[in-house]
């Protein structure tokens, strides 16, 4: 068991949050990931163009160097697939269906419809969706693989209708995909699965290489390299589009008196966990209940087969002393986590304010790690920040919203003259020419 001793002290500071100038704040709430940003960049950067020129050569080798494997074929066979849903766990495969179908459930409420609406008499304005026709998923592997975003990225791909969806997760030092990921993937609908992580299995979704087809647009969580290689391919010309920045994972309490230590510190290992670029944040009125929390979690940590890597990732953690519950919001929606847990006792009084947030979880009952799995919503979710302008990913991030519009010659009269103004008004004479010809040819009749 990889643990640390019982007798740990984790060397975590309580910030007085009032104390503090502009830019010690802004310190504070700095990500651990972006300190090596220019490393991580140039890194990337040598890795996609790598990709796009040599392709599977490229691909092979680089998972030889990172994944530490051989591959005789870079995309899943169906002889994987079947071995890999012969050797899964009973208990396990129910619980991704069941997972799957709640999941089901709330994205098919909350995908867009179609809207009609008459605007005037004769003009009829609608919006329809189509889906994108090709997506790349990226389904991290790391140190644990995570067949819980197979399902987050798969069923709204799967709802939306997307023709082909494409699917990257990096191979086992025995070049195999983990096989709960396989399952999940099979479960929805998808068959070419790649054996590839990293920056490149990006840049491979991106541009294409003989074995890996391009896509139009990309998916998925990572760790800071592939968040940043999301951002290079997007920004290049013939590049994909991306969901958002999805990086390493974060998560910020807000705690008060009545909250329970033991749960408290819970949920910020349960995000510390998934690797050392992680961050967890806790804010707090009472510097005792700060203190007392990060007395539980050096306890708890004691008891955690992934403790050093959590340990890592709370080594560049935060405890902060807020003012006010005004104030701790205000903290947060600075910080714009991309999982924010009010663990108050009146959670639905704060949540009015909260403007910046990946995911909101309320109340003591309500866990992050639900919402990773099986609660129904998306755990596919802005971080570093770009909660203050990205959603999480739902069917609408696999369609394109298209407007449609129809006027009858009644409709034309009623709105032409606006529209011919407009256009006088803004010297585009053509725009003007368009409609009045149309206006006179109804005056002629």
């Amino acid at each position: 068991m990889n643990a640390v001793p019982t007798t740990t002290r984790l060397e975590l500071p309580v910030l007085e949050w009032s104390a503090l100038d502009a830019g010690a704040r802004r310190t504070a709430l700095r990500r651990p990931a972006q300190e090596a940003s220019d490393d991580i960049r140039n890194a990337v950067a040598r890795i996609v163009a790598q990709v796009r020129a040599d392709g599977d050569a490229t691909l092979r080798a680089l998972t030889r160097r990172f994944d530490g494997c051989e591959l005789d074929a870079l995309q899943a066979t169906d002889a994987e697939f079947a071995a890999a849903e012969a050797a899964l766990d009973p208990e396990l495969k129910r619980a991704i269906t069941e997972a799957k179908t709640r999941i089901e459930t709330f994205h098919r409420a909350t995908a867009p419809q179609t809207v009609s609406v008459e605007t005037a008499p004769g003009v009829v304005c609608e919006r329809v969706t189509r889906p994108i026709d090709s997506v790349g998923l990226y389904v991290p592997a790391g140190s644990a693989p995570l067949p819980s975003t197979a399902l987050m990225l798969g069923v709204p791909a799967q709802i939306a209708g997307c023709a082909q969806v494409v699917m990257c997760t990096p191979a086992d030092k025995g070049g195999r995909a983990d096989a709960a990921v396989l399952y999940t993937a099979a479960l929805c609908g998808i068959r070419k699965v790649f054996k590839l992580g990293g920056a490149q299995a990006i840049a491979a979704m991106a541009f294409g290489t003989e074995s890996v087809p391009a896509c139009a647009k990309l998916f998925g969580p990572g760790n800071a390299y592939v968040t940043e290689a999301k951002r290079q391919v997007s920004a290049l010309a013939e590049g994909p589009a991306i969901d958002m920045p999805a990086g390493p994972s974060e998560v910020l309490v807000i705690a008060d008196a009545s909250a329970s230590v033991e749960f408290i510190a819970a949920d910020l290992l349960s995000q510390a966990e998934h690797g050392p670029d992680s961050q967890v944040l806790l804010i707090a009125c009472e510097r005792a209940l700060l203190e007392a929390v990060r007395d539980e979690l050096a306890r708890q940590l004691a008891t955690l087969p992934r403790a050093s890597i959590a340990l890592q990732a709370l080594e560049k953690s935060r405890l902060i002393l807020a003012a006010s519950l005004d104030a701790a919001i205000a903290i947060s929606n600075a910080y714009a986590p991309e999982h924010l847990i009010l663990n108050l006792r009146d959670p639905r009084a704060l949540l009015q304010k909260v403007e910046n947030a990946g995911s909101v979880f309320l109340g003591a009952w309500s866990p992050e790690a639900v919402g990773d799995y099986c609660s129904g919503t998306n755990h596919v979710l802005p971080t570093y920040g770009y909660a203050r302008a990205w959603s999480g990913v739902s069917v609408a991030s696999f369609v394109k919203q298209i407007t449609v519009q129809q006027l009858s010659p009644e409709g034309l009269r009623a709105v032409g003259p606006c529209a011919a103004t407009l256009a006088r008004a803004e010297r585009l004479h053509a725009h003007e020419h368009a409609v009045t010809l149309r206006l006179a040819a109804l005056e002629s009749k």
